[in-house]
């Protein structure tokens, strides 16, 4: 018989193997549950209109130049304009002192008037010869001298108004007006100047035509050919009214447009590259002649095509490929063909030989998460209106 201490001891020590025991004996719900699907993003791939586009490089200048000068001789009386302006056809721009031209014409207006005076006299003398030779009194070569005369006045007036007209033009002249609307650059002569001194033609001022402007790019000749090919190649440019796209270097993306107008008619045999323009509206007055833009210009006739997200795309060496899910939530592996790579990071997927895409919009492929899936396994879609993955 084990002594009381003993007793109690081995009671406590086979109680607590047992408390060891059972436990273990018992299998664990959760060790024994299947392992739930992972979680993944899901999109399907959507069809857009595209085209084909290149990118150049290429600078701005204004459609119009107009050197401003004096076609007569005189001083600057006044300023009509401040440096930087901008000015309309037919403002004025600079006023040369009138007087010496308005002299001029009344010099001759005096003149004429005064010729009209001898050919009156003259043709009264054509008169007074006539009743003279009826009554013998006069000779025929009289009365012909006398017809001369008045003919002669006919002339000399003819002339005389002729430069009465060069001296109003003169006058005219004198107002010195902007040829075309643009921007006006500083004054290179000012008030009390003489223009025109010792015969020569100064520079007054220089206006640009600031709306429309011209976008001047050089193509490469193989894009020239691809170019051709999609569009009429026996047309004009200008008829053909092809858009295209730029942007200055401030700007986000190309959220300009113009429109071709003009090829050159031959290629640069240096560079290998043919020069083309573009015209574009610049209404606000926020384009300067001068300025570096970038060019995107299409390529290709519109055309549409199957367009993926690029995060969607993995590759395995030389290849790429997506990841669709189907209706059994399996995942599978699909190749693709890519295209180029769109401004809001969207991939073209191209079709195959037979012209069918990789992809289809119905299918669902894999956006985010692909490394928690596996091919040929199952997994839990999250699609878009559904709450994303953390």
């Amino acid at each position: 018989m084990l002594a009381p201490g003993k007793s109690t001891v081995a009671l406590l020590l086979a109680a607590l193997s047992l408390a060891i025991w059972v436990p273990g004996c018992r299998r664990s719900p959760a060790a024994s549950a299947t392992p739930l699907p992972p979680k993944v993003n899901v999109g399907q791939p959507t069809v857009r209109e595209l085209t084909d586009e290149d990118e150049y490089n290429g600078f701005l200048e204004s459609s119009s130049v107009v050197e401003v000068r004096s076609r007569v001789r005189g001083h600057i009386q006044k300023l009509h304009f401040q440096d930087g302006d901008n000015v309309v056809v037919g403002q004025l721009l600079f006023e040369l002192d009138p007087r010496p031209f308005q002299v001029q014409v009344d010099q001759a207006l005096a003149y004429g008037r005064a010729l009209e005076a001898q050919k009156l006299a003259a043709e009264k003398d054509v008169a007074r010869y006539q009743e003279l030779i009826r009554s013998g009194a006069a000779s025929k070569q009289e009365l012909e001298k006398a017809q001369a005369d008045a003919a002669s006045y006919d002339a000399q007036i003819s002339a005389k108004m002729e430069e009465v007209r060069q001296h109003q033009l003169d006058l005219e002249y004198s107002q010195i007006k902007a040829p075309i609307t643009g921007r006006v650059s500083r004054a290179e002569l000012t008030e009390g100047n003489l223009v025109n001194a010792g015969g020569s033609d100064p520079l007054l001022t220089t206006i640009v035509a600031t709306d429309p402007m011209y976008v001047y790019f050089s193509v490469d000749e193989r894009s020239l050919q691809r170019y051709m090919k999609a569009r009429q190649a026996d047309q004009p440019v200008r008829q053909q009214k092809v858009p295209f796209r730029f942007a200055l270097d401030s700007d986000e993306g190309f959220p300009r447009e113009g429109v071709l107008d003009f090829a050159d008619n031959r290629v640069d045999a240096d560079t290998g590259t043919i020069q083309m323009r573009g015209v574009v509206e610049n209404k606000e007055g926020l384009l300067v002649s001068g300025s570096r833009v970038r060019v995107r210009l299409p390529v290709s006739k519109p055309y549409s095509a199957v367009v993926v997200p690029d995060t969607a795309i993995l590759s395995d060496q030389n290849r790429r490929y997506v990841l669709v899910v189907d209706s059994q939530n399996i995942v599978s592996r699909r190749d693709v063909t890519l295209g180029r790579l769109l401004a809001d990071s969207m991939q073209v997927i191209l079709p195959d030989d037979s012209g069918v895409p990789a992809v289809s919009p119905d299918e669902w492929i894999i956006v985010q998460g692909l490394q928690r899936a596996r091919i040929n396994y199952e997994v839990e879609r999250v699609e878009p209106d559904q709450k994303p993955l953390p």
